[in-house]
């Protein structure tokens, strides 16, 4: 605190000298009123005031007199103009950009790293001139404006305190992109318009108060921002997280379970953590792993053959973030795929769709092509009814509401042709990535004649022959539709019916098939594991046709879902951690589960990032305090605070005058 007076000598004798004049005036001041005593009552005070020849009477005490003199030492502060050395900004556009991503739920900076980007925030707010303006922007994966611009620090403190914490992950692409729209107005006009619309491109400065735990942002220009990036958290942090959970079969022992999971550890050094296994709630199984340090370690448990389970896997070791100790799995009842087959007669086909292993994942019927005529048909097609429908040397007037597989035919969709057969052509490339070419070999297979395809924009080749595509794939608002060039069976010249082919001879085909069935049927195995990450879209499928569902959240919340395309459902609101149960129709019973876990390495690894990979920032990024950064040199003074303070004790001294209030 120092002072730097703002009066010269003979201006503050003459502002000393007005205290004594006050107090003078008050013992000139003679109170002699006649006063009739009904009784001795007051006697005691009326003698008191006949004592005019005691100086120390007149100075009784008086509330009027104390306000005055109150007043009096509130300008003579004002006049010393107290103050001290502080910072102010630079510049007078400011954006606030606080990071709510899952890691800045860490508790090494208590009470939490959300909770102290606040508190620079709200620091760097109090460091504002009254005529600066400034935006809070929160972000995780996903932008939020919680204050636009606003010269309003009360409006600035308030929209920082109810930023709250969420689960998702970091990317801070579309935050920039927002703050830099602010900053860089795209509209222009040219000179002599009148456009009011035009905004002109105003400097800012962005404060980025985070972790650092952000992805690279390509293809970003700042244009008139300047970056400052505020690093939250402490150099040491403490962190074993979960980072992947998941079942499968034992391919050895088919009637085994194998649960997988990676722990990541980001501390400083080796951590020994006890891992457990829950299963629907039960303790089953337990294992002690250490985890090197800035490395990753892998654990596995074994269970018995299961058809429906919620797993969780929690890591019993005190860190600084718990969202990533704990992970789920849901191990689902198998959802069998409604297939229909329409053909004339294919032996082959229908051998390789009624094995014993396609009769578990999926439920098929057969109807001749007579049956696309009908109206009840067609009512079920556009319905929804079924999830995969085989069309074998035939096609439908309208294309349905589900996959298709067509054999030797060209769907009636837009985009689709076929030049004239061509005979016996040569596979040249087969697509082994593809999930219906998975574990399929063609190399030996003849064929008769094949349709030279031409599909629609998206379509994709699986088989590829020197006649053009043998098997394509495209999609269809939202369904699928694969094309056989091909006929398995049919009529030669000679009207003989035969096969045209030899490969439902080969063990490839039924592999294929059960590939068609699992792909496009949609069918569901009891280890698949459905379930994101928080914040990303959850597409549900159900076992019936139902035109809604209900999901329960883990907290217990209810979200009704409409039914959209291929008698799917997506739900949005995936928001909290842990399992989600499903509700199909009107059924009360939960028909399905699906988990909600982190997952995220860059989210699990806790220590901060000296700099923010953000193209043309690399020079402006630098690590800052609430104080300290992009600030320049200010004296803070109070002499308006206390000439607010002394204007208020004037008016209440003129209240007290007024009212004839005494001590």
């Amino acid at each position: 605190m120092n002072f730097i007076p703002a009066l010269t000598t003979f201006q503050w004798l003459l502002l000393a000298a007005i205290p004594p004049a006050i107090i003078s005036l008050y013992f000139l001041k003679l109170k002699r009123h006649p006063v009739e005593v009904p009784s001795t009552y007051l006697w005691t005070r009326t003698i008191e005031d006949l004592h005019v020849n005691s100086i120390w009477q007149r100075l009784r005490q008086s509330l009027l007199l104390f306000l005055q003199l109150l007043v009096l030492l509130l300008a003579i502060l004002a006049c010393l103009r107290p103050g001290w050395r502080g910072t102010n900004l630079v510049g007078d556009r400011f954006i606030f950009m606080v990071d709510t991503s899952a890691s800045m739920s860490a508790t090494d900076v208590g009470p939490s790293r959300l909770e102290a980007a606040k508190k620079h925030a709200l620091g760097l707010i109090d460091q504002m001139e009254s005529s600066d303006v400034a935006m809070v922007i929160s972000f995780s994966d996903v932008p939020r404006i919680e204050q636009a611009f606003t010269n309003n620090r009360s409006a600035l403190r308030q929209a920082v305190n109810k930023i709250s914490q969420t689960n998702r992950r970091t990317d801070i692409s579309e935050a920039l992109r927002h703050a830099s729209g602010l900053a860089n107005p795209g509209r222009t006009s040219e000179a002599g318009t009148s456009d009011v619309q035009v905004a002109d491109a105003l400097p800012a400065t962005m404060y980025i108060i985070s972790d650092g735990g952000v992805p690279a942002v390509p293809d970003f220009s700042p244009g008139n921002l300047t970056a400052v990036y505020v690093k939250i958290g402490t150099a040491t942090p403490n962190n074993v997280g979960i980072v992947a959970f998941s079942t499968e079969r034992n391919p050895e022992k088919p009637g085994q379970l194998q649960a997988f999971a990676r722990l990541e550890n980001s501390s400083g050094k080796d951590v020994e953590v006890d891992v457990a296994l829950y299963l629907d709630g039960g303790l089953v199984d337990a294992s002690s792993v250490t985890v090197p340090t800035d490395a990753a370690e892998g654990v596995s448990f074994v269970l018995n053959d299961i058809e429906s389970a919620i797993l969780k896997l929690e890591i019993q070791h005190k860190d600084d973030m718990l969202l990533d100790n704990a992970a789920f799995a849901t191990i689902n009842t198998p959802r069998r795929a409604r297939v229909l087959v329409v053909t004339l007669g294919n032996d082959a086909l229908k051998f390789a769709i009624t094995t014993e292993a396609a009769a578990k994942v999926a439920d098929v019927a057969f109807a001749e092509p007579a049956v696309l005529e009908t109206k009840e048909h067609e009512t079920l097609a556009l319905a929804g009814a079924y999830d995969l429908i085989v069309y074998d040397r035939c096609t439908p007037k309208v294309m349905p509401e589900a996959n298709t597989l067509f054999i030797g035919r060209v769907p009636p969709a837009e985009g689709w042709s076929a030049d004239a057969p061509k005979t016996s052509p040569l596979i040249i490339d087969i697509d082994r990535l593809h999930p219906l070419m998975h574990l399929v070999e063609l190399g030996s297979i003849l064929i008769y004649d094949s349709l030279p395809l031409k599909g629609p924009e998206g379509a994709k080749s699986l088989i590829d022959s020197d006649n053009g595509p043998l098997l394509m794939i495209a999609p269809r608002k939202g369904f699928e539709d694969a094309v056989l060039a091909f006929e398995l069976v049919g009529a030669y010249p000679d009207g003989d019916v035969n096969a045209k082919t030899n490969w439902p001879r080969r063990k490839s085909f039924p592999v294929f098939v059960m590939n068609t069935v699992r792909y496009l049927g949609g069918a569901r195995a009891s280890l698949e594991v459905q379930g994101s990450q928080p914040g990303q879209p959850v597409k549900l499928r159900t076992e019936a046709p139902t035109e809604q569902i209900v999901v329960e959240s883990p907290s217990g919340v209810r979200t009704k879902v409409q039914r959209e395309s291929q008698n799917s459902f997506i739900f949005t609101r995936a928001e909290e951690l842990g399992v989600y149960s499903v509700r199909e129709g009107t059924d009360r019973e939960t028909g399905q589960h699906f988990a909600i876990n982190l997952f995220d390495s860059r989210e699990s690894d806790l220590i901060p990032r000296e700099v923010i990979d953000i193209p043309y920032f690399d020079e402006a990024t630098e690590q800052v305090g609430v104080h300290a950064s992009l600030a320049e040199p200010s004296r803070k003074e109070m002499w308006k605070l206390l000439l607010i303070v002394g204007l208020v004790v004037l008016v209440f001294e003129w209240y007290v005058y007024n009212r004839r209030v005494y001590l």
